[in-house]
């Protein structure tokens, strides 16, 4: 009677719930302190106005909008194999990071022709700023920095990569915030050029925004293009099936790795004299052994090689 397969460990599983329950928490979050701080400094904005802060509002608005999509996408991306699509669902992911950062560098360019054009319709239109505006996007730097510091950290300890990314999005946020509050509060002590500082701070955010949105879609893009990822994940995956037992070598490995998901195929040597029943149970073994260690493996294909001492060739 043929073997059944292998079931995928608990541990895995569970792992998978723990990253997508972390990514949706997270992703709230920063919803709700983002929506908060966009609120308050929208209010300044209409009493008193100022470009500089105009524009982190709007940067806070776009990530609050790339929150509200990453909460779709974590749901879609994270939904098991089927039929129509046999490798999973992983590349929702970086599909709409792609989409997101295009977004992100049209909005940025957009606001960058328009602080030009400002400029050149009214150069030296003075509009005096209240001289404590600063304070409100300083105090939301320090806010968003907190809150970087703690996810990062709780990235670091859980070993998650999608954390991170959530964690920088604060970084950036927070970034605006500072460009924003250094033009504002020379603006407020230096009156005569006031109008010239809030632009020049709005025209840095604007183009921090379209720079990020275009690191962004690299980065996308190499996910979409099944761009090879870190050594580290080969060392993982090589060490993983090398503590099988019988399993005396390994050869080519290839990985691909896309939003949650990720595919390995490898070659594994073994004595060449076992029975096509037990290199089968020996694969099934492997394969589960790199999801314990690697709980975003979707799927392993093993093939089987024969080992013959002296013919080991490792390599990727």
């Amino acid at each position: 009677m043929f073997p059944n397969r292998l079931p995928l460990p608990e541990g895995v599983l569970r792992a998978r719930r723990m990253r997508k329950e972390l990514l949706i928490c997270s992703a709230r979050r920063a919803m709700a302190l983002r929506l908060t701080i966009a609120a308050a400094e929208l209010l300044v904005v209409f009493m008193f106005g100022s470009a500089a802060l105009l524009l982190d509002v709007l940067s806070s608005l776009s990530d609050i909008a790339t929150s509200a999509l990453l909460i779709a996408c974590i749901a879609a991306a994270d939904r098991p194999p089927d039929a129509t699509h046999p490798f999973g669902h992983g590349r929702y992911e970086p599909i709409t990071g792609l989409v997101m950062a295009v977004v992100m560098v049209i909005l940025g360019g957009a606001m960058l022709l328009y602080q030009a054009f400002e400029l050149v319709q009214e150069p030296f239109v003075q509009q005096p700023l209240q001289p404590w505006l600063w304070i409100v996007p300083l105090t939301a730097f320090f806010f968003l920095e907190s809150a970087y510091w703690i996810l990062a950290n709780s990235a670091k300890q859980m070993k998650s990569a999608a954390l991170t990314v959530d964690a920088l999005h604060y970084r950036i946020d927070a970034i605006t915030s500072l460009i924003a509050a250094v033009a504002l509060f020379f603006a407020a002590y230096l009156p005569d050029w006031s109008f010239i500082f809030d632009r020049a701070g709005a025209a840095s955010i604007a183009l921090l925004m379209g720079i990020l949105g275009l690191w962004a879609a690299r980065s996308n893009i190499h996910e979409l293009t099944d761009r090879t990822p870190s050594a580290d994940y080969f060392t993982l995956v090589r060490n993983a099936a090398l503590s099988v037992e019988q399993v005396l070598g390994t050869e080519k490995i290839r990985i691909q790795a896309y939003g949650p998901d990720a595919l390995v195929t490898i070659d594994i040597e073994v004595n060449p004299q076992l029975t096509v029943d037990e290199a089968h149970q020996i694969s099934q073994k492997v394969r589960v052994t790199i999801q314990q260690h690697w709980p975003s493996v979707r799927d392993v294909i093993v093939h089987i090689e024969p080992f013959y001492p002296g013919d080991h060739n490792d390599q990727k």
